[in-house]
């Protein structure tokens, strides 16, 4: 059995059955922003299917993406759903939602107790390097009865190609035209400024090192690091925390608009509680693989964690699907050939 490691907001998994043992093998490796949750996941479903054991190296997306399409990898995954002129060259690939998350800007500033405020726009010339002082006007103005100190900013970004990256990315052009004319939105961008980490635990410890230091990661590794987060502002202009409750909000506005290859973005999203920087994260299956048996243990997976799975997503910092998406990739996962 070879395996195969890929890039960050994309998984990608490599199946090899064991016929001595029965037993179905699967190592993945990907996206980092649902690591929690899907090695959660993999662990409570070996409990129930023993023999079913899912191996998962949370690398990265962009490369991903790459080696599903060269057919190397038998099924990924993606915080950025794949391009038009990704789908184009891979037609039969799939787009499965599994869980809600949010991207926050962690910080390291000293003297500072409160959680920040920011805008998308000021995180944007922040990240463009056009706001390089903690103590600048348009953070000050934000965060009144802060004392911010006269420190230089350490922008910090991602360096391997990353789904955290595309959802930062997505919303930041959305809120600034200057960012979508000079960055624009991809896994992978031409920074400004900045430090580079690979994968979201990466980012995390360069911005607990780094004094005056600020980056972007997915909730939950915030959380678990202990790193100070911002609230942002949404288009509402209401100044929102990011929380299951508040990335729920975000999806309940895509889901009546969901489109039927689930390739949606809901960054920047109507509704005074909503989190601007949320995302789905996807499963990347092919609809037509040369494997069936394989084919098939994979698919009731994905059906155990798009229902029975997802009561363990708010205890990790994630939002489950509403009802009604998961109504509808259950219809769609009757596509995928099992036999």
């Amino acid at each position: 059995m070879r395996q195969t490691f890929i890039g960050a907001a994309a998984v990608t998994f490599c199946v090899a059955t064991l016929a001595a043992q029965g037993t179905v093998q699967i190592n993945g490796a990907g996206a980092t922003f649902p690591a929690p949750i899907y090695t959660k996941w993999f662990s409570e479903y070996n409990k129930l299917h023993a023999n079913v054991q899912i191996n998962y190296q949370p690398v990265g997306s962009g490369a991903g993406i790459k080696q599903l399409m060269s057919h190397t990898v038998f099924f990924g995954a993606s915080d950025g759903p794949m391009t038009n002129e990704q789908m184009q060259a891979a037609p039969s690939v799939m787009h499965f939602p599994t869980v809600l998350g949010a991207v926050v800007p962690v910080y390291n500033v000293a003297g500072v107790s409160q959680p920040l405020t920011f805008t998308g726009p000021v995180l944007a010339d922040i990240f463009l390097g056009k706001i390089t002082k903690w103590n600048d006007a348009a953070i000050a103005k934000l965060n009144p009865n802060l004392r911010l100190p006269d420190a230089d900013i350490a922008v910090t970004h991602r360096s391997d190609g990353s789904g955290t990256t595309y959802i930062w990315c997505d919303y930041l052009a959305k809120v600034s035209p200057e960012w979508k004319k000079r960055v624009g939105v991809n896994t992978s961008v031409q920074w400004p400024t900045g430090l580079a980490a690979a994968r979201n635990d990466g980012v995390a410890a360069i911005v607990s090192q780094t004094p005056g230091a600020i980056g972007y990661v997915e909730l939950i590794y915030a959380i678990q690091n202990k790193i100070s987060y911002g609230n942002v502002q949404n288009m509402n202009g209401k100044i929102v925390k990011a929380s299951v409750e508040s990335v729920t909000a975000a999806a309940n506005a895509a889901a009546s608009k969901m489109p039927a290859d689930f390739r949606v973005s809901i960054t920047n999203a109507p509704g005074d509680d909503v989190y601007p920087v949320s995302s789905f994260t996807w499963l990347l299956l092919d609809k037509n693989p040369k494997d069936k048996a394989q084919s098939k243990t994979m698919v009731e997976f994905v059906k155990w964690a798009l229902t029975d799975g997802q009561k363990f997503a708010p205890g990790l910092g994630y939002a489950p699907l509403p009802k009604s998406v998961v109504d509808l990739e259950l219809k769609a996962l009757e596509q995928i050939k099992v036999q």
